[in-house]
């Protein structure tokens, strides 16, 4: 999924290691495609998960074992990402990496059907990139899609019909938003941009079509809300003179996540069981998925990710979605499970 850099909302566009600000950018399916699907052999299937410290100061890591699948569109296996995952293992996201007309982002869902990965296109008519981003166990779905003129909109797809959805409070030129995540009661996650580039989180009902503003208890420059679990508990990232701290935010209550080196972290998704899952930069600049629970957070690094890893959802099975940069540069969408 590609999101916006701390400094800016996602866009459209290659990911790059300060991209990942609220929920990334487009997501893209492509034509009907199998897909290869890749067990890290360098380490027989299984990935190591090391724990992130809580500061920058490194915490002695254990590692937790967990079978890692690449899991590629060949409409084009350069550039996947994958961004949300049901309890049904439904997953949405997108290829092409949006650098050029040429590599739009495509959006798509993929599924395991038949003993392989059997990829269905999801793109809003008319658009000229889209990516899904968020998927719910009744099989709707949320992201974002963009216009010919630059034009940023929100979608829900449910029963096979796409609802556009745009805040009326967004004074950004072009207009600026994106849908991130989505629970099973109806209620969506996003942002829009106002007219100085500022990001704003806010939930969407989807029964009534009625935004609520994402309030959290303290300043911030700009908020976005990346996830919402069926009790109503938000994940996002909010950026503070152009330092940007994940949260999880439950009711009133906010716990602020600051991982690596506590300059760029975002929390991209949350499940039922407050799981959070997203991403950081270490000191040498690198990046760096995790996953956090009840005060402890664990690094999450694909074994051929040499390049960085993301993670970007997480259902309530404990399965994973994001995607790592090979050493070639090439993006992968990633698929784990965690160890119970």
């Amino acid at each position: 999924m590609q999101y916006a850099t701390t400094d800016s909302p996602h866009r459209p566009g290659r990911w790059t290691p300060r991209r990942r600000t609220a929920v990334i950018g487009l997501l893209t399916a492509g034509a009907l495609a199998a897909t290869a699907v890749a067990a890290n052999a360098a380490t027989g299937g299984l990935a190591t998960f090391h724990d992130a410290a809580a500061t920058s100061a490194a915490r002695s890591a254990r590692t937790l074992p967990s079978t890692f699948r690449t899991v590629d569109d060949q409409a084009d296996p350069t550039f996947n990402q994958l961004l949300g995952i049901n309890d049904g293992g439904r997953i949405a996201g997108y290829f092409g990496s949006g650098a050029d007309a040429a590599h739009p982002n495509k959006g798509y869902q993929v599924r395991w059907d038949d003993n392989r990965f059997a990829f269905t296109n999801e793109n809003v008519p008319g658009s000229a990139q889209t990516q899904v981003v968020g998927i719910n166990d009744r099989g709707t779905t949320v992201g974002f899609s963009v216009d010919a003129n630059g034009v940023n909109a929100g979608f829900v797809r449910t029963g096979g019909r796409f609802i556009p959805v745009a805040n009326p409070a967004t004074t950004s030129a072009p207009a600026f938003n994106q849908l991130l995540g989505i629970n099973n009661n109806g209620v969506a996650a996003g942002f829009y941009n106002d007219a100085n580039g500022a990001s704003h989180g806010y939930l969407y009902r989807i029964a009534t079509r009625t935004f609520t503003a994402v309030q959290l208890p303290v300043p911030a420059d700009s908020v976005v809300a990346s996830g919402v679990n069926d009790r109503g508990d938000i994940s996002g990232f909010y950026t503070v003179a152009k330092v940007t701290h994940g949260f999880l935010l439950r009711g009133h209550h906010m716990t602020t996540l600051d991982f690596g080196a506590a300059s760029n972290t975002q929390a991209l998704g949350v499940n039922n069981h407050d799981q959070v899952v997203g991403s950081f930069v270490d000191k040498a600049g690198a990046m760096h998925g995790f996953v956090w629970h009840a005060g402890t957070p664990t690094q999450v690094d694909d074994p051929n990710g040499t390049g960085g890893t993301l993670v970007n959802g997480i259902n309530n099975r404990g399965q994973i979605v994001g995607f790592y940069v090979d050493a070639a540069g090439n993006t992968h969408g990633m698929l784990a499970r965690l160890k119970s």
